[in-house]
């Protein structure tokens, strides 16, 4: 039987581009989660009823426990089953691809993505609907205005359900059915990707990598995937083992946070090759030997090699996307390819219609996020994948070619985009309000005669990023300001929504060097060749003495 059982609205449920993220603690207090969930579910409304979803996380702190209540929730609400990972497991791309190919009407996602995981740090969680996309603004709303009504929770009593074997189990007309969280996903990669072909360069003597799966999901994946799928020695796999507070790291996959990583591809003897993965699963970092690829670049040289060196790309792309502070790299090979290139703002939802209307193939953000059209999410293992796949192919029948030297003849044929995202985290919410404000103050009034002069450089174009999806007419309005320079340069302002306290700024700067020039042209140091363009955004934002922070968090 259902038990209703009475409850009020709680402040501060607003559902964001990535879902829902607070401090752990405040999820796991009193009935926080249980009314976002209800809430949720009355935003569904009858579509509910008789539906199968799928429910799994990234391994932090408090999963376990919240499965619990999600499922008593799914229960009390109508759903006829729910597929789990198993140990409540499952990567946030993998629950797309359970969703995709067992045509399921959408997934609970349990993770707060590349943040830190524990009793005291963050905690997370969103829906994704029936293609295995993230909730469109239109559901993110109706959720939040749930939570401003929600009156009653509808639970079944059901005991402590055991998620840590394969196997179904039913309670009356409800079924919950724990899966192996690699299985299909697996399946979806396998559809992708040439596994000989990757499996014939991971043999080579001559060749060496390391993943790290920072002790976040990516843990419970690699071994099955790249071990015993793909032949990689077991020593390759760097913090395998998924803990629920990362081994107390942060699992984002950047030169700051991989710093293990990065230390080995940077030190004497470096592997050929190196990635790693974020806490959920879906960002990725990428590197050669002492060599760090950007986003943008990883995923304009995936563009640029798709058709030559991935089964799933043989008939050439139909068109890619990125967002809209990632750097015009990818623009530089559409243009090349002579397809369509979209841009979109930060948010993987943004993505799903297109290639829903078969407009996009390939995209990326500067977020560590690469992805395709396989599932609806990004996907750092397809990553991995894509770029050992390119390494293979290009040493088919012949020596090694380094990851560098793929690289630097991508910026020899197209240019170089010098790029860099300074973070700005946990700043005060009112400063980094003042910030934005002076910003679209300055837009507003036009002026930059006086802030400009002696910097050498002119605005050619300062506005308001506002995007209308071309297939379904949405309108996403202040979704970034951009500043243009008379040189094809920019800078960027943005304050993010995937933190869990504070605000987060996000200065996006961009050079574009073209091909044909002196070669060193194309081999500056990142941070000298962006520092006039670092100097000018800052002193037109006024950001140090703003927020009062003299340097950023992170830079990347």
């Amino acid at each position: 039987a259902v038990v209703a059982r009475p409850t009020r609205p709680i402040e501060g449920q607003k559902t964001g581009t990535s879902g829902l993220r607070k401090k752990a603690a405040v999820f796991a207090e009193g009935d926080y989660l249980a009314n976002w969930v209800q809430s949720l579910f009355n935003a569904l409304g009858g579509e509910l009823r008789g539906a199968t979803l799928v429910l799994g996380g990234d391994g932090r702190w408090f999963n376990r426990e919240a499965a619990q209540i999600i499922l008593r929730l799914a229960a009390g609400n109508g759903a006829a089953r729910v597929l789990v990972g198993r140990d409540a497991f499952l990567a946030t791309p993998a629950a797309s691809a359970v969703i995709r190919r067992r045509g399921l009407y959408g997934g609970l996602i349990m993770s707060a993505s590349h943040n830190p995981g524990g009793p005291t740090e963050d905690w997370g969680i969103k829906f994704n609907c029936d293609a295995g996309e993230p909730a469109p603004e239109r559901l993110t709303d109706r959720i939040f205005e749930e939570t401003l009504a929600v009156s009653e929770l509808r639970e079944a009593p059901l005991p402590e359900i055991d998620l840590s074997a394969v196997g179904e189990t039913a309670f009356g007309d409800f079924v919950v059915e724990v899966i192996d969280p690699v299985e299909d996903y697996l399946a979806t990669l396998k559809e992708v990707f040439d596994f000989g072909l990757i499996r014939s360069l991971l043999a080579r003597p001559d060749f060496s990598f390391r993943f790290d799966a920072m002790h976040a999901i990516t843990g419970a994946y690699c071994t099955p995937i790249l071990v015993d799928e793909l032949g990689a020695p077991a020593a390759s796999i760097m913090n395998g083992t998924p803990l629920e507070d990362f081994g107390r790291g942060h699992p984002d996959p950047n030169l700051t946070y991989a710093k293990e990583l990065v230390d080995v591809m940077f030190g004497e003897g470096a592997p050929c090759f190196g990635a790693a993965a974020d806490g959920d699963a879906d960002r990725n970092m990428i590197l050669g030997s002492r060599f760090f690829v950007t986003p943008s670049d990883s995923v304009a040289v995936i563009a640029a090699h798709a058709a030559e060196c991935i089964p799933y790309f043989s008939g050439g792309l139909r068109g890619v996307a990125r967002s809209m502070p990632t750097s015009m790299a990818l623009d530089k090979v559409a243009a090349k390819l002579g397809i369509e290139m979209y841009e979109v703002p930060t948010g993987w939802k943004f993505f799903g219609s297109l290639m829903d209307a078969g407009r996009c193939q390939l995209c990326g953000e500067e977020s560590f996020g690469t992805g395709s059209d396989h599932i609806r999410e990004k996907d750092g293992l397809w990553a991995v994948l894509a770029w050992l796949s390119i390494l293979a192919a290009k040493a088919r029948g012949g020596p090694l070619v380094s990851v560098e030297s793929i690289v630097r003849a991508h910026w020899r044929e197209f240019g170089r985009n010098y790029y860099s995202r300074f973070d700005y985290e946990e700043v005060d919410e009112g400063a980094a309000q003042a910030v934005m404000a002076r910003l679209a103050a300055l837009q507003e009034e036009g002026q930059w005669g006086e802030l400009l002069r002696g910097s050498g450089h002119s605005m050619a174009k300062a506005d308001v990023f506002c995007y209308t999806d071309p297939v379904n007419g949405e309108v996403s309005a202040n979704q970034g300001l951009r500043f243009l320079l008379q040189d094809g340069s920019r800078f960027v302002f943005r304050l993010s929504g995937t933190g869990s306290s504070g605000a987060t700024i996000r200065l996006y700067l961009e050079r574009y060097v073209a091909p044909g020039g002196p070669e060193e042209g194309l081999a500056l140091d990142t941070q000298e060749a962006l520092k006039d363009i670092v100097a000018l955004a800052l002193k037109v934002s006024d950001l140090q003495a703003l927020t009062g922070r003299e340097a950023p968090t992170v830079i990347t």
